[in-house]
């Protein structure tokens, strides 16, 4: 009678959730043989876009690669932008996004996986104005123009860190350091895993000198809110790739140490 009792709750859950995996992701992904994932290829060293052949590189891509190996289907990346993100997973344009700091702001309209790693904001200006701009209170002054670029978390960032100066929001494809290169702005705001890219290839540029970074964030993957099965997938692969070390070896070829 007990063996009987066992076997019916097992049908039963069994049965409960065929239609939960049937309506997620997770059995289109499967299904079709492609995770779709949003990228938008201008955050390095997370992702890169090359013009010239179409095609991605980073830490994003390589993390994404993995995945869809793992699921045993191609990964197919589809172009975004930092203003649309979110609205690319909730519209089912992609099932996932690549990495993206955590807000309270797009955990609204998505849902997040578990996170892989945290970085922070920090500023950045011409080596010409090392002696302007120490601190980030040298920055929230009247004349002083500070950038960021629309959609990303600095765009809420800059106005909350910089009340008293004035906010230049630049949209993609522009960038918020293009703007400090260009001189039509005094600083710009980014992580400080793009940061260490940018003064690497822009020798102009420096990291201000502050006493400590602002806003440690964790960052994580953007997913459709009410999908718990693609979620909970999501959730167990990044748990298990942690414990055997791959976002270690990963982070540490794209130089992600902190």
């Amino acid at each position: 009678m007990m063996n009987i009792k066992k076997w019916a709750l097992a049908a039963a859950i069994a049965i409960a959730a065929a239609p939960a995996m049937a309506g997620s992701a997770l059995q289109d992904i499967l299904s079709e043989g492609v995770l779709k994932v949003g990228t938008t290829g201008d955050w390095n060293p997370m992702t890169m876009k090359d013009p010239a052949t179409n095609s991605y590189k980073g830490y994003d891509i390589d993390v994404m690669t993995e995945l869809a190996k793992d699921l045993g289907v191609e990964v197919e990346f589809v172009a975004a932008d930092w203003k649309t993100l979110v609205s690319g997973v909730t519209s089912g344009k992609y099932h996932m996004t690549g990495s993206a700091s955590i807000s309270p702001k797009r955990a609204k309209a998505a849902g997040y996986s578990i996170s892989y790693f945290s970085l922070a904001t920090v500023p950045l200006t011409l080596t010409k104005n090392a002696d302007r701009f120490r601190d980030w209170a040298d920055l929230d002054k009247a004349g002083v123009t500070v950038a960021a670029t629309l959609g990303t978390t600095q765009e809420s960032q800059v106005k909350q860190f910089f009340p008293n100066a004035k906010h230049q929001i630049v949209e993609a494809p522009a960038r918020d350091f293009q703007e400090v290169l260009s001189m039509r702005a005094d600083a710009h705001i980014t992580s400080n895993v793009e940061a260490k890219k940018l003064v690497q290839k822009y020798p102009q540029l420096m990291i201000v000198p502050v006493a400590k970074p602002k806003a440690p964030t964790p960052i994580a993957m953007l997913l459709p809110q009410a999908d718990q099965v693609w979620i909970n997938y999501v959730n167990t692969w990044i748990s298990l790739k942690k414990e055997r070390g791959f976002f270690d070896k990963i982070g540490a070829k794209w130089q992600l140490a902190l």
